[in-house]
């Protein structure tokens, strides 16, 4: 149970890295330090969209509009920090 669990651990650092990586890009982006017209960062770009918009979707139903500012970002790694708490807390019970 000990593999599972670290396992899940692993995943869920995966996850947040991510989205720091995701939320890192689009600032360089929208600063213009990264141009979308580079083919490596437009094919990066492309793929994190891909990979998170599932995550992120149903965030933004939830959300209000904020106008320009997106939270859902914000609000998937506070998920995934929610989700480390709860699993380090109740990891007693795993056993």
């Amino acid at each position: 149970m000990t593999s599972l669990l670290q396992i899940l651990f692993m995943l869920l650092g995966v996850v947040k890295f991510v989205i720091f990586v995701h939320v890192i890009m689009s600032w360089l982006i929208n600063f213009n330090i990264l141009n979308l017209g580079q083919d490596l960062v437009r094919s990066i770009w492309y793929g994190l969209n891909r990979l998170l918009e599932p995550l992120y979707q149903p965030i933004r139903r939830i959300l209000p509009d904020m106008g320009g500012l997106d939270l859902a970002p914000l609000v998937a790694l506070l998920a995934v920090y929610a989700i480390e708490i709860i699993l380090r807390n109740n990891i007693g019970l795993f056993y």
